[in-house]
This record gives structure tokens, C-alpha cells and sequence, in this order.
């Protein structure tokens, strides 16, 4: 899998890149990350990408042409989807990353400031996506997450896949709650069923667990 991403600030990746999980995957060449300031490709001699947007609105937008050419020679290095991260997008859901799994090769565009030129979206952007009912500074960190979602998917980046099937959202619900040594802690102990050896019955118990978060905590993903 390769992300391909589109950022005035491609330094906001770093520290993500190299830490844990991702860094042993792309240690592995299991994924591989390249990333891409946009601002070289502007054609101005201080190399500026915003302006002010037309019709008198607040704020600045970034303008097309840099993105446009950027996108442009990614995409001339091989077709790929094109993923812009917007509120106006759609909401990000472990079944979007898991389709997104499937893919060779991803183009993310991460905006600022108050918007891109809407040009560059009618033109070149495939999906638009969102991390949900907020506004944030930039692309960046909805990137971060999307790179994140879609790498723990893909064959050998975790060491226990199976782990990620019984994951919250993994089917259509909320996880389990997760003990784990000392047996006792604080006064506070562990249900004895997972102390049971009863798979069966403990298998039983992490389902109606489940059920339980997802009807008090989240019954908007109950059909």
C-alpha cells in the first residue's frame, strides 16, 4: 500500500511515522508513506498558495493551480482514488477504511486554512471525507487517521489480526471491555467468567457486553 499525501505541512507526519506499529510496517515495506508539499508547486516567486476567496467571505482560500499541478503529476505516475478530508465529506466509518484496504495506492489531499479552490474538487477529488461534526486547523490529522485506519488492515501490519476482528465498529457494534493482570486491582476484580476457561460461555459474555455499550452508548448504530 502506498499513501500519497498532499501537504503544506508535511512535517506533521514525522513524529507518527516513525513511532510504533506504522514505523515497523513501513520497516517491513508493508506500506510506504510519500509525502508532498504542495507549495513548491506554485508558479508564485514567494511561492504563496492563498488568497482571498471571491464574493467578500472570511478567511483565505488556497488557491487551485498548486494543487491541481501536484495532483497531476502524482496521478500521471499511476491512477488513484483521490481523498480530500473536509467537513463537508462524508463521515469516516471502519467499513470506508475497510474499502479503502483493498486498494495499491491512495492520493490524500489535505487542505487549509478555510477551503480549497472548489475547482480542484469538481476536477480531480474521487471521495471527500470527514472525521466527523467538527472543524479542524487542516487535513493533517483526518490523514493521520485514515493512514492509520486502512494500515492496521492490511496483511501482517498487526501481529494479531484476529485482534482487529473483535474491535469496536469491526461488527457493526461497540468492543468489549478488556481485563488484563493483576487479577485484582484497586479492590476492583474481573468478571469470573473470563476466568472460567469456558470459551464457549466467554465468547457469550463479550457479545452481550458489547450489545450492552452499544444500545446505552451508541443505539444510533442499532438498525
Amino acid at each position: 500500500m502506498i499513501f500519497e499525501v498532499l501537504s503544506l505541512f508535511p512535517d506533521a507526519f514525522s513524529g507518527f511515522l516513525n513511532s510504533s506499529i506504522i514505523a515497523r510496517a513501513r520497516e517491513k515495506k508493508l506500506l510506504a508513506v510519500n509525502l508532498t508539499d504542495y507549495r513548491q508547486f506554485s508558479l508564485n516567486k514567494h511561492h504563496k498558495v492563498d488568497d482571498y476567496p471571491y464574493g467578500g467571505f472570511a478567511g483565505m482560500v488556497i488557491q487551485a493551480q498548486p494543487i491541481y499541478s501536484a495532483l497531476i503529476e502524482l496521478l500521471e505516475k499511476g491512477n488513484a482514488p483521490v481523498v480530500y478530508f473536509t467537513p463537508q465529506g462524508r463521515p469516516l466509518t471502519q467499513k470506508i477504511l475497510e474499502s479503502y484496504s483493498s486498494y495499491k495506492r491512495i492520493i490524500l489531499l489535505c487542505g487549509h486554512y478555510k477551503e480549497i479552490d472548489q475547482r480542484v474538487r469538481d476536477l480531480c477529488v474521487s471521495d471527500e471525507i470527514s472525521l466527523g461534526d467538527y472543524v479542524l486547523t487542516g487535513g493533517e490529522i483526518p490523514a493521520l487517521a485514515f493512514i492509520d485506519g486502512v494500515s492496521r488492515l492490511l496483511p501482517g501490519v498487526l501481529s494479531d489480526r484476529e485482534s482487529a476482528n473483535s474491535d469496536s465498529f469491526s461488527n457493526e457494534g461497540l468492543g468489549f471491555p478488556c481485563y488484563t493482570r493483576p487479577e485484582i486491582f484497586m479492590g476492583l476484580g474481573i468478571p469470573e467468567v473470563l476466568l472460567s476457561g469456558n470459551h464457549k460461555e466467554i465468547k457469550k459474555w463479550a457479545l452481550e457486553q458489547g450489545k450492552r455499550l452499544t444500545v446505552t452508548r451508541r443505539p444510533d448504530l442499532k438498525k
